[in-house]
């Protein structure tokens, strides 16, 4: 039997990340105006940390013109409101992102949906969420995880996947809902299934494409299935390696990689598969938002 191909999202994301440059570069060649992205965390969660340094580290790289602002965790709603509010009205600024979660005592929709729906590079607005659900993929900004999750799906099948069946397990705002939407628009036949669907492994079985989106490690097995699928498993979790000595860790995904690989035709790995896609998309929607602001034609990616 043969293994599945591996997608590999580092060489995909690199090369949304090598666009980028050339569409920045472009842009400020031909208008003078560079594209300009503003990172905002509240607090100290490490994890986040890594988040937004990662990002302002790539948005460097790209040539944009990045702003981080790191706030104290006690900062109030009203305080972080009229930050949004002045990077709302910078004309410098192309997008914003306010890395999430927020500390518990601040209402984390309400700063989402102040930031301007042209500046949300993170896809989150409800105007942009509603442009995706009415299929107007053209003016709005897609989230940045499903966006680069699709783009490793379009590297196999190309830009049509009519007559495939797509499953997605999970329904979240956040990835779920926009990545079955983003399926549905390249006229895949999709389902929606999650922790209430009714034996999820027999509809996980139905999937031409199986995109595995639940925060449960290991979760979907070899015998969920269909023998040739496509699998892109968006998962990662962090568990025990005793393997590795006394209280190491490693990732692994929502799917049992090694099991699954025997019976898929193409997989996306964890770490390396959708992970690196995020950023790259996140440097792609604030790119696009600069070249609208400057009311010039959008890069491809």
């Amino acid at each position: 039997m043969t293994l599945a191909t591996v997608i590999d999202g580092k060489i995909a994301a690199a090369s949304v990340i090598e666009a980028v440059k050339v569409a920045a570069g472009g842009l400020e060649t031909e208008t003078g105006v560079r594209t300009g992205l503003a990172v905002v965390i509240v607090g100290d969660d490490p994890a986040s940390h890594a988040y937004v340094n990662s990002k302002s580290k790539m948005a460097k790289e790209c040539g944009f013109k990045s702003i981080q602002h790191t706030l104290p965790a006690e900062t109030t709603q009203g305080e972080l409101a009229g930050l949004v509010q002045s990077l709302n009205e910078d004309p410098s600024i192309h997008g914003i992102l306010v890395q999430l979660p927020l500390p518990k005592h601040l209402d984390s929709d309400a700063i989402i949906q102040s930031i301007r729906p042209e500046k949300d590079v993170d896809g989150l607005h409800v105007v942009n969420a509603g442009k995706l659900a009415t299929g107007d993929l053209a003016t709005g900004l897609i989230s940045c995880t499903p966006a680069g999750a699709m783009l490793l799906v379009r590297r196999i099948h190309g830009e049509d996947l009519s007559g495939l069946n797509a499953v997605v397990i999970g329904r979240s705002n956040l990835f779920g809902k926009p990545m079955a939407q983003l399926l549905l628009n390249a006229n895949a036949t999709v389902t929606t299934a999650h922790s209430r669907t009714k034996d999820l492994a027999a509809v996980a079985r139905t999937a031409d494409i199986l995109v595995a989106a639940v925060g449960r490690p290991e979760m979907v097995k070899a015998d969920w299935i269909k023998p040739g699928a496509t699998v892109i498993d968006v998962g990662i979790n962090r568990i025990a390696a005793p393997e590795r000595g006394e209280g190491k860790s490693r990732l692994v995904g929502d799917v049992a990689y090694v099991e699954a690989s025997d019976v898929a035709a193409a997989i996306t790995p964890v770490p390396g598969g959708v992970g690196p896609m995020t950023i790259a998309m996140l440097m792609a929607n604030t790119v696009i938002a600069a070249h609208r602001a400057a009311g010039k034609q959008l890069p491809k990616f």
